[in-house]
């Protein structure tokens, strides 16, 4: 048991997650963190329908909006005394685009699974600035969510009983799409794929600093979903006619969960594990085999750790930036 905190779009793997966790532990409490309070308490009465006595709480939070994480963490800190784990699971892809000649290419050159299974060299997206300034990818998929961690740290940080992060992570997460000196990508048009793989980053040296305060991290990659965020790269009828090959596909990358159930295999494994016994340089994949079967397998990642310090530097800077622009929401 113990107190669960979970910024999702409440729909899609974040509503399977929550599910699947009240069907582990129903002595957990569940706090949903969304950006609108409608669709929070629609997910809430969602969960209760089918599991009445489980403790769900709700709080507003826009992980693309600096002020509001700041306003949600100081009601947090209010209201709990400590968290046991924090879903990291917000994300956005704004504007994405399939690069079908880039596809054919691959099918000549034989890299057609590969590029099915990472989107690697097929996918672009168009980014924007946000109100606070800030790449609109970068700020909601990883500075939103580190700066919701930084403001909760007096509820994560204690030797007695570990906490733990679980940053949702992408296959699709890239080296060659991430630039220190343009760190919110801002001149490229991966910006996904990059924000996917700071996330990376990040966890690595969260786990290097806080492990020794009873923090751990760990980052986890929820494979092939259809959901909203998919149904904006095709339309869904498209996706419909596509399922019998993906569903064969499945036979050979084991990475096309396709459903949000399946994709949270890997968040809920990790909810049964011992975080001292894991290691923070990998990444835990949820996988489906060709027959429906879930299984967790984790991949070594790509990581540069003396990168991953000078990003984490930077982070440390745009947050001090930012808490000189918004001194009065601190307590």
């Amino acid at each position: 048991s113990g107190l669960s905190l979970t910024p999702c779009r409440c729909s899609g793997v974040g509503l399977a997650l929550c599910q699947r966790l009240l069907e582990e532990d129903g002595r957990i409490h569940l706090c949903i963190a969304c950006r609108s309070e409608q669709k929070s308490e629609a997910t809430r009465d969602l969960l209760l329908a089918t599991h009445p006595s489980a403790q769900v709480s709700t709080v507003e939070v826009d992980l693309g909006n600096l002020a509001s994480i700041l306003r949600a963490a100081r009601e947090l800190r209010c209201r709990f005394q400590r968290l046991d784990f924090v879903y990291l699971n917000a994300g956005i892809m704004p504007n994405p685009h399939v690069n079908f000649k880039a596809l054919w290419h691959g099918l000549l050159a034989g890299k057609l699974l590969h590029m099915l299974t990472t989107a690697e060299g097929i996918m672009t997206q168009t980014d924007r600035l946000n109100g606070d300034g800030l790449q609109e990818v970068f700020a909601t998929n990883l500075f939103g969510h580190f700066m919701l961690v930084r403001q909760l740290q007096s509820l994560l940080c204690g030797k007695e009983k570990p906490s733990r992060l679980i940053w949702t992570s992408s296959s699709n997460a890239r080296e060659s799409a991430f630039s220190l000196s343009d760190y919110q990508h801002a001149k490229g048009q991966e910006s996904y794929s990059s924000s996917k793989y700071a996330t990376d980053l990040t966890s690595v040296v969260l786990n290097r600093k806080f492990n020794g305060q009873g923090l751990y991290s760990s980052v986890v990659c929820p494979g092939l979903v259809m959901s909203n965020m998919t149904y904006r790269i095709l339309p869904v009828f498209l996706w419909k006619l596509l399922m019998p090959i993906m569903l064969l596909i499945r036979f050979f990358a084991k990475t096309y969960t396709l459903t949000p159930y399946n994709g949270a295999e890997a968040h809920v494994w990790l909810f049964k594990q011992k975080p001292e016994c894991l290691d923070s340089l990998v990444k835990y994949h949820s996988c489906t085999s060709g027959l429906g079967k879930c299984y967790v397998e984790p991949r070594k990642m790509d990581v540069d750790e003396d990168t991953a310090e000078k990003l984490y530097q930077k982070l440390l800077e745009l947050e001090e930036q930012t808490l000189e622009k918004y001194h009065d929401l601190l307590d």
